[in-house]
């Protein structure tokens, strides 16, 4: 019965249950390519399938996993948290099993047992036959024997070796590269903040990086690297309920209109904390603190002065350059390289007081994701992704508008849609901060600025679960605006 049951299964597909080991170890081994490669067409030429075959793959694996475990971006596949997690495992498997089919392969074939008598000891004997290793360059040492040698750089050497494993690791091009591991990626950041790396390192770490593309997991890698050397708060201690980050570019010349949506919050009874900064260079540098101190927000240069601001004010402004001035330098070497660094999704999850919640801006799709797979390895249980606005968060009342958040630990979105504008308010006479300030104190009547508050501070309150409602957080956000204190400091 047992041989006419498997005759039976000759030639049908195998189901997710039934699969075969065969079956399972094809399934690492596309996995592993593309892992690699980071690219479907380029995985299934370095194992000999067709692309087509390589997509099926990738489907049952998405299928077996539970999870996409690839995300397309402009740089290619990018790996889910959950596929960083296996590639070291999966990668160990591959190269067993390339060893053994080598080793196999180089086994000596077995000798003849008769012979005819024409035995004897050669006269000549010719060298082996000269050729090029297929996948090596001239000198350059295999993938295995390169990793055997960042091995050897351990974990108690020097800090400029240590920073230069991490760069080999990452750098060294497709078949012979790899992600950090959180760890790692900790641990590179940590030297360069204590400023024990050479400027030839950062550089070479942030180009490859962004050039290849930052994982999750090196994200969050780095956001542990900061907390730990900016003294930051463990999150959900109590002493912050909303952290809010805004840093700005330069080139944005709006008025901060979202630091009168987070006096409101503030005014509802929650610690709210922004942190960030406008540039470094430009007569507008100090906007943000400017800005708030106007507002009446406490500007503060440290975490202790933070900590005593929440208890008798209820909200906080931490210039990044006050409190961390190292990673406020790093983030300053745009203007060498023109390129935004991977640190620059890092700071937004900094949260240096430690808020329940937190509330950001990210426009590039992308990015949007990444920034919630990041929050989720560091246990960010409450979230909000305002996605129509870069480096701050601050809603735009008039543009469809997608909510990606986390709510109890678990990504719950929303699509807000548009609001009809209304016609643009003159603002003659006046300067943008002049008319920002006439705004809230209401000598000026501004339905667009006022909405662009209301709505701001509704998507804080669903971050911090005051309202599971949009628009039952909007009416509340309204009541707040129609009843503040319109003094300015």
């Amino acid at each position: 019965m047992a041989e006419e049951r498997t005759g039976e299964a000759i030639g049908k597909p195998v189901s997710n249950e039934r699969q075969t080991d065969l079956s399972k170890l094809r399934l690492l081994v596309a996995l592993d390519a593309l892992l690699r490669e980071n690219s479907v067409s380029r995985a299934a030429s370095s194992v000999g399938l067709q692309p087509s075959a390589m997509s099926r793959l990738l489907g049952q694996l998405r299928e077996d996993y539970a999870d996409p475990l690839f995300l397309r971006t402009g740089h290619g596949l990018r790996p889910t948290p959950l596929a960083e997690s296996l590639r070291l495992r999966v990668r160990a498997l591959a190269a067993e099993t390339e060893a053994l089919l080598d080793a196999r392969s180089n086994a000596s074939a077995p000798t003849a047992t008769g012979h005819a008598g024409w035995g004897g000891q050669a006269l000549t004997d010719a060298p082996p036959l000269a050729v090029r290793p297929s996948r090596l360059l001239e000198g350059e040492p295999a993938p295995e024997q390169f990793a055997a040698k960042l091995a050897e750089i351990g974990d108690d050497a020097a800090p400029e070796r240590r920073l230069a494993r991490c760069i080999a690791t990452v750098g060294t091009g497709a078949g012979r590269s790899r992600p950090l591991s959180e760890e790692e990626a900790e641990d590179a950041l940590a030297i360069i903040l204590a400023g024990e790396a050479d400027p030839v390192q950062i550089g070479a770490l942030m180009t490859v990086l962004h050039y290849r593309g930052p994982t999750a997991v090196e994200v969050a890698g780095f956001v542990r690297a900061m907390r730990r050397h900016i003294g930051a708060i463990v999150p959900g201690s109590g002493i912050a309920d909303l952290d809010w980050p805004c840093y700005l570019s330069p080139k944005l010349k709006t008025a901060p209109w979202f630091l009168h949506a987070a006096r409101l919050v503030a005014d509802a009874g929650h610690r709210v904390v922004l942190h960030g900064s406008y540039g470094e260079e430009g007569q507008e540098r100090h906007k943000l603190e400017v800005a708030a101190s106007t507002a009446g927000i406490p500007v503060c240069t440290s975490i202790a002065a933070a900590k005593a601001a929440l208890g008798s004010a209820g909200i906080a402004y931490l210039p990044l350059s006050a409190f961390a001035p190292q990673v406020y330098r790093l983030l300053g070497l745009y203007r060498l390289m023109e390129m935004r660094m991977p640190l620059n999704a890092a700071i937004h999850l900094i949260n240096p007081m430690g808020g329940r919640a937190s509330l950001l801006g990210v426009a590039n799709p992308s990015s949007r994701t990444l920034s919630r797979d990041i929050a989720l390895l560091l246990e960010t249980r409450e979230l909000t992704i305002l996605g129509n606005t870069r480096d701050h968060a601050e809603f735009t009342p008039y543009r469809q508008t997608p909510l990606f958040r986390l709510v109890g630990g678990e990504p719950s979105d929303l699509i807000i849609p548009a609001k009809i504008a209304p016609p643009a308010e003159a603002r003659t006479g006046l300067s943008s901060r002049e008319y920002w300030q006439a705004v809230w104190t209401g000598a000026a009547r501004d339905q667009r600025a006022e909405t662009t508050i209301v709505t701001t501070a509704a998507a804080a309150l669903l971050s911090l679960r005051n309202h599971d409602d949009y628009e039952a957080a909007c009416e509340t956000a309204r009541g707040l605006w129609n009843n503040r204190s319109r003094r300015m400091a």
